[in-house]
């Protein structure tokens, strides 16, 4: 038995470091050209630079307008997760503690919605906004990131607070606090694990999201770091250094972040879908 466990343990962990060397083979190669020129990337894009150069990140940092791009970045981002965070903590609410007819439909349309692709809808989106003049904008950006957004964080917020006793509610509006108070100062705060997770859920996708701002931002002043790094792609070359040391730009910030919260991840999560 011990060496059936013992067997067990070596197989599981060759598995996690291969699906580890997996993950990390992307970021490393990006690393590893951010410091090369771009003859020594079509060289041999696999091998190792062999000096540490910090040329491109500096040329990179110029010609992205970093620091406007980074603001446009955070501006979005930061605004995005907390309309997302307030505003589905308190319907999920909602729609855990009232007893309305339509509670339970409306819960099931928001899960459904999850299931549809964003590229099913980017077209129709387009071009509805753009016919009442809502495009090239953060405000529009940060109005359909909640809306795309919101499904998801009900959904986890709802299993956390249908597992809070509702006595904890009853005695502080006992003690006189409003339904509104009861929320903010009982409820919210137990409901930390799954704010964090919905935090790093939706920082990372933000942040690191392409797609929607190309549709929406067309203003070079109004580009996330995302859009900033098709700079360096043009019509007919790329320059692939400068490239890789933008993406490092970008990941840096949110891989910081992700360093910080990541040990909230695994606890919101399961205490939010078992409960």
């Amino acid at each position: 038995m011990k060496k059936q466990k013992f067997m067990s343990s070596i197989i599981k962990t060759i598995i996690l470091a291969v699906l580890l060397f997996a993950y990390l083979v992307p970021f490393l190669f990006v690393l590893f050209n951010s410091f090369k020129t771009n003859a020594e990337i079509l060289i041999n894009p696999l091998k190792a630079p062999g000096k540490i150069s910090l040329a491109n990140y500096v040329s990179a940092f110029e010609k992205m307008d970093y620091v406007h791009a980074f603001v446009n970045s955070l501006i979005v981002t930061t605004c995005s997760v907390l309309l997302i965070v307030v505003l589905s903590s308190m319907t999920a609410y909602v729609l855990a503690r009232k007893k309305w007819k339509f509670n339970n439909a409306i819960f099931l349309i928001m899960v459904a919605s999850m299931i549809i692709p964003f590229q099913g809808i980017m077209i129709p989106l387009v071009k509805i906004y753009g016919s009442i003049h809502m495009l090239n904008s953060k405000w529009a950006l940060i109005y359909m990131y909640l809306g795309f957004g919101v499904a998801l964080a009900v959904f986890m917020y709802h299993g956390f607070i249908k597992s809070i006793p509702k006595e904890l509610e009853e005695a502080a509006m006992i003690d006189g606090c409003t339904q509104l108070q009861t929320f903010w100062k009982v409820v919210f705060p137990l409901l930390k694990p799954t704010t964090m997770t919905v935090l790093i859920l939706d920082i990372l996708w933000i942040w690191n999201d392409f797609l929607l701002p190309s549709l929406i931002l067309v203003a070079p002043n109004e580009r996330t770091l995302p859009l900033s790094t098709y700079y360096f792609y043009g019509t007919y070359t790329v320059d692939y250094g400068l490239s890789m040391a933008g993406l490092m730009l970008t990941i840096i910030p949110v891989i910081v972040v992700y360093l910080f919260l990541q040990k909230h991840i695994i606890n919101g999560v399961l205490q939010g879908s078992i409960k």
